[in-house]
């Protein structure tokens, strides 16, 4: 049987009453321009097995303007995208999991206009749900206001680290913050205590990180010396700046001049200055220590990195705008008995 040809413009979303048996051709708008091709048909083809969607790709059923393409090309406004017949798979639990309005969390707005929405996010909350997370930020925004027909993070915070934290709220805005983050035009400073008493008041570090696996199966990263992943952009770049010192902890800003995962809490371990309550590159004993204090001394439970200042500029107005979070409250309780001390 030959598949009937449809062609529309601009589609919403094809996954609910995708037509089994019909090729489909969208013209791509402002929207979705700058978007992965992969994740453009992701998102259209809702209840559809990534794994159909991969092999559509490779096998050139997916097409733009009548020619193959890689998973990673990124679409232009006017191109042509013809999505072949699809069998969508069934869900067998249709029971969606919703969020109930006593379980919104309150969210510190930094920022906000028909564009562009910053947070002071909380610690202990995930960007986005994942393995065991079923609602992060992205998906709390989401629940609590339907009405939005746009919303995507901007960039990632881990689950402990505080503060600003940008989401696009248009496409066009991301695709523009996105650039200005590739470009390094994007200012972020952040606030982390380490272990140990921190000597030069201003330090560039330039180490190349590389990630792997533990034999458990975790995600990790580590400073490599390896020339070849130097020279294939791997390189991180952090510039620290001491702010206060205490016998035992030092308080630096340390500011961003590249983005890798995990960059911040790599560059200290390695130098010997663990971040104070990171579990994962931080000084095991010492955070236990801190962790069952009780009246004892500072207490601290969770990682103290606070995304404390961000400059951006706006992705409509062109405006240089500076965005600062206030130090989360335990952070500042930590600092406070330190103090005292």
């Amino acid at each position: 049987m030959n598949s009937e040809l449809v062609s529309i413009s601009k589609i919403k979303d094809l996954g609910k009453d995708f037509p089994l048996n019909a090729v489909i051709k969208e013209v791509i708008g402002e929207d979705s321009n700058d978007q992965r091709i992969d994740n453009f048909l992701i998102k259209r083809l809702k209840g559809i097995p990534r794994s159909h969607i991969y092999r559509s790709l490779r096998s050139g059923q997916v097409r733009i303007n009548g020619k193959r393409v890689k998973a990673s090309y990124r679409l232009q406004e006017g191109d042509t995208v013809r999505i072949p017949p699809t069998k969508r798979v069934k869900n067998k639990s249709p029971n969606k999991i919703k969020l109930a309005e006593s379980r919104f969390a309150l969210f510190d707005i930094l920022f906000q206009d028909e564009a562009l929405l910053v947070i002071n996010k909380p610690a202990g909350m995930a960007v986005h749900g994942g393995s065991n997370v079923s609602f992060g930020v992205i998906e709390q925004l989401r629940a609590q206001n339907p009405d939005w027909k746009f919303l995507e993070l901007v960039h990632r915070l881990d689950k402990e680290t505080s503060g600003v934290l940008l989401l696009a709220k248009k496409r066009a805005a991301l695709v523009k913050l996105h650039r200005q983050i590739r470009e390094r035009e994007m200012e972020k400073r952040y606030l982390v205590l380490v272990k140990g008493k921190w000597h030069n008041p201003k330090q560039n570090v330039k180490l190349a990180l590389n990630k792997y696996i533990t034999t458990v199966g975790e995600r990790r990263v580590a400073v490599t010396m390896d020339e070849k992943e130097r020279k294939g952009g791997m390189t991180a770049h952090t510039v620290f700046t001491l702010q206060k010192s205490w016998q035992d902890f030092s308080l630096l800003e340390a500011e961003l001049k590249t983005g890798r995962t995990h960059q911040i809490r790599v560059h200290l371990a390695y130098l010997g200055f663990p971040i104070v309550g990171d579990d994962k590159y931080g000084d095991y004993l010492l955070n236990k220590e801190l962790n069952k204090r009780n009246g004892q001394g500072p207490n601290l439970k969770r990682m103290f990195l606070h995304a404390y200042v961000t400059v951006v500029t706006h992705p409509v107005t062109g405006e240089s705008l500076r965005i600062e979070a206030p130090l989360a409250k335990d952070l500042q309780i930590f600092l406070n008995e330190l103090n005292k001390e």
